[in-house]
């Protein structure tokens, strides 16, 4: 069996079973028998190392369409059925009559690099040749590679037990290896796993710690005083490398933005040797955060103007200390850790650093009552961490909690719907909603989740029965289902008809108890703008 077959039987078998036990089996067995540039091409897809995209989708479409043998008008109806572009293209490509391929994952990978630089023609001729020598699954999971759509519903964590289990290493040993930034065109499985031949490098970050939502009692925390309290802030989690006398950021994603804050950089030229700190990156306005999408403007530019680091103003609230003059400090208390960090920055003052406030509390009622005005202090609620707790990888129960305030709430009624992705690519739950504003129905949020399966369903055959226009994939439908639509942050936009954007919508229940003219205003969400607009938490983790 080839490589890619035994990789495309792998991802086939992985999204057929829910059970993590039959998954680390699955993934072990798979690094036993995988050949050891597959693996580390695994290594690298599993964990979101991804190829710039090598074939414009225009062209797959049309290459698909041809060897279908359909015009495009079908082609694209069956996509717009199908819901995904890999799978109809497998549909419709005929799969392999001959021989199957007899290449292994890494030489697709290696193919797919140097179609980069290719003409239109010859990407036709290797695409197309690939797609002959297939079978369907393969096709899919290849379409998959191409398009950098791939995504399996296996965690980091996952992968690492499997890896562990594998390769007889320590999970966390294995985490950090892995992390930071490594080539697998040119790194070997013995050098990623194993550690052999490595020298250090000196940008790797350390594994995020990370917090799960508190969902116990705050009595059953233990007490008040093993614990420490700090507001949630609303940014981009990162750290803060300096090493070598050179300076690294790196996002909890993973990915290398010392380039987007440039003066975050030269902050960090006046730090020590030898010092990794963890925190969040925030655009400050008046000593509040901005809205985040001022922020992500640093992300999506390929170049910042002196424009974008005058209107987005960053800063880092420090909460962690990991590293100090080169000594890691995971396995110290968080205690001793913040000590270090309030000492360091002291002595090393910076406008675009400043430790992230301890809330202070005598017991759970008093922190409860600061954490009502948490909006007010640019806040989503407050992080609580036990006083002794070292700085684990990954997410784990017990140490570090998030406690978030309430989510706002508009209700609004359903306008537009298209259908989803993935298993749920043939029912329409992707929705548009509106508000009213005078007769008028005006559109100002989307969402997709937070409705059962069942009710998803009963959603989707209301859509198909009152759809009034098609658009596309699109359809309109009458407004008559009224959804409760919660949302933890507003702020101003121009690129919306409603003037206003909400971040992380979702439907908290379906409003079956109300009709299309009991619905908020859009005046309702101006006020929530006035109120709580750029004054908003997100994820602290």
């Amino acid at each position: 069996m080839s490589g890619f077959r035994q990789f495309s039987d792998l991802i086939t078998q992985l999204g057929m079973t829910g059970s993590t036990s039959a998954r680390i089996r699955l993934l072990s067995d798979y690094f036993n028998t995988a050949p050891e540039a597959d693996k580390v091409w695994t290594i690298a897809l599993f964990t979101g190392r991804r190829g710039k995209r090598s074939v414009k989708v225009s062209l797959l479409r049309a290459w698909a369409a041809e060897l279908g043998n359909i015009p495009d008008w079908l082609f694209q109806e069956s996509y717009h059925e199908v819901g995904d572009l890999a799978e109809t293209i497998a549909l419709l490509v005929p799969p392999s009559a001959g021989e199957p391929s007899t290449k292994d994952l890494a030489e697709y990978m290696q193919l797919l690099k140097s179609l980069e630089s290719a003409d239109d023609a010859e990407k036709k001729s290797h695409i197309t040749a690939c797609w002959k020598d297939m079978s369907a699954d393969e096709c899919f999971v290849f379409n998959k590679l191409i398009t950098g759509g791939f995504r399996i519903g296996v965690s980091a964590q996952l992968l690492i037990q499997a890896l562990a289990k594998h390769a007889g290493e320590d999970p966390a040993v294995l985490t950090h290896r892995i992390s930071g930034t490594w080539d697998p065109f040119t790194i070997s499985f013995d050098e990623l796993v194993h550690g052999s031949g490595q020298s250090d490098n000196h940008s790797k970050p350390y594994p995020f710690y990370l917090a799960y939502a508190l969902d116990t009692s705050m009595e059953e925390l233990g007490m008040p005083n093993e614990w420490l309290a700090e507001w949630k802030w609303d940014g981009i989690r990162g750290q803060l490398i300096r090493r070598e006398g050179q300076s690294f950021i790196w996002s909890r994603g993973e990915e290398l933005v010392t380039d987007k804050f440039p003066e975050l950089t030269l902050m960090m030229e006046s730090l020590p040797d030898g010092t990794v700190i963890d925190g969040e990156i925030l655009a400050l306005e008046n000593e509040l955060p901005m809205p985040f999408a001022v922020l992500q403007t640093r992300i999506t530019r390929k170049k910042l103007s002196a424009k974008h680091l005058r209107e987005a103003p960053v800063h880092v609230i420090a909460f962690d200390l990991l590293e100090w003059k080169g000594e890691d400090l995971r396995e110290k208390p968080l205690a001793e850790r913040r000590a270090l960090l309030d000492t360091l920055i002291a002595e090393q003052p910076h406008p675009h650093l400043r430790s992230s406030p301890i809330v202070s509390f005598h017991n759970w009622e008093d922190l409860a009552r600061t954490r009502a005005g948490a909006r007010e202090q640019g806040s989503e609620g407050l992080m609580l961490k036990r006083a002794d707790s070292t700085y684990q990888t990954g997410r784990k129960r017990g140490d570090w909690w998030k406690w978030k305030v309430d989510p706002m709430v508009i209700d609004a009624v359903m306008i537009y719907a298209q259908k989803g992705h993935g298993r749920r690519s043939n029912l329409y739950t992707d929705y548009t909603f509106a508000v009213r504003d005078g007769d008028k129905l005006v559109p100002f949020a989307k969402a997709y989740s937070g409705l059962t399966d069942a009710e998803f369903s009963q959603v989707d055959a209301f859509v198909k029965k009152n759809a009034i226009e098609k658009f596309g994939p699109v359809r309109t439908v009458k407004p008559e289902l009224v959804f409760e639509i919660a949302f933890v942050g507003i702020s101003e936009s121009k690129r919306h008809k409603s003037g206003i954007a909400l971040r992380f919508p979702r439907m908290s229940r379906w409003r079956t108890d109300k009709k299309p003219e009991d619905i908020n205003t859009l005046d309702d969400l101006r006020d929530m703008l006035r109120v709580f607009g750029n004054r908003r938490g997100g994820e602290h983790d």
